[in-house]
């Protein structure tokens, strides 16, 4: 098997070269299918998804038997500050990936977010339902999930939220640093959503990859939590409190920050009906990611 994976340098690609190169993850072994798998890493650098010809041109010549995209504008307040950029790398970036793919019969992987949704209807939400994006992030992200559905039938669309790795910046690590130097941090208590361990996201990524039951899938670590509950679960041992604020009043404090759903909570339906949800309780997968950052660590500020 040989595999692309685009966007390597990110928290979810360098989990994928973890358990590739290792053959686990911390759920488990990942599946044999791969013991032998040549994987070609690019980030930018190596490969603009943003260019067309030149997207097509590599996975023309790589002969790959599949593609896993990663590749995305994350910054939520930037995809805000700059919807053009957004819509070139979330949508068009997405569809070039999956048009090249499709041009040679391979499946693709595309990663998606939980911020497709409105956050406005209580309860988790499964693959089926209503997205409604309220912010340039959602947005363009929606555009590409339906971009690459559209061009590519042999596609797994995989939705994740809040998303935490050992390799670069996230939540959890601003957190841990925030602390070295203040006494409190202020926190939205009002947005709720599932924290989710990159590796455990890594695992599931590959086994949906394997099966030909191509749609929309749903991967988050089980359970949901407000931001200053995760908050509080990264800082349990630091001196460091956390002061909860609502989102209005964080909206005021920043005017310029891009609206957040108020309830994203993702069910992994699919992954019950199918191949299996193996993703541990967020908790569970916070504590081992806590125990486990001082030997991985690479903050990334």
């Amino acid at each position: 098997m040989k595999i692309l994976i685009t966007g390597a340098s990110g928290q979810l690609g360098n989990e994928l070269r973890r358990l590739l190169e290792t053959g686990q993850a911390e759920i488990g072994f990942i599946p044999a299918e791969y013991k032998a798998a040549e994987v070609v890493y690019t980030d930018t650098p190596q490969l603009d998804i943003t260019d067309g010809e030149a997207v097509q041109e590599f996975v023309s010549s790589g002969n790959f038997d599949l593609v896993i995209n990663c590749a995305a504008m994350t910054n939520v307040d930037g995809c805000e500050s700059n919807e053009e950029l957004a819509d070139l790398v979330n949508r068009q970036g997405a569809i070039n990936v999956a048009q090249a793919c499709a041009n040679k019969g391979i499946p693709v992987v595309h990663v998606s977010t939980d911020y497709v949704f409105s956050g406005t209807k209580a309860g988790e939400r499964a693959e089926s339902d209503e997205t409604a994006p309220i912010s340039a992030y959602g947005r363009t992200k929606l555009a590409g999930e339906i971009g690459v559905a559209k061009v590519n039938p042999k596609h797994h669309i995989i939705r994740t939220a809040w998303l935490y790795g050992y390799v670069g910046k996230n939540f959890a690590k601003t957190m841990l640093k925030f602390a070295e130097s203040h006494d409190h941090v202020t926190v939205v208590d009002d947005q709720l959503g599932n924290p989710t361990n990159a590796n455990d996201l890594a695992y599931e990524v590959l086994k949906i990859a394997l099966t030909d039951d191509y749609g929309v899938w749903h991967a988050t670590n089980e359970g949901t939590c407000s931001w200053a509950d995760f908050a509080e679960a990264v800082l349990a041992d630091a001196d460091c409190r956390v002061e909860r604020c609502t989102s209005e009043e964080y909206k005021n404090a920043h005017p310029d920050s891009a609206s957040r759903p108020a309830f994203s909570s993702l069910r992994n339906k699919r992954l019950e009906d199918t191949i299996g949800n193996e993703m541990r309780s967020w908790q569970d997968a916070l504590s081992a990611y806590m125990e486990n950052l001082p030997k991985y660590e690479n903050r990334g500020e």
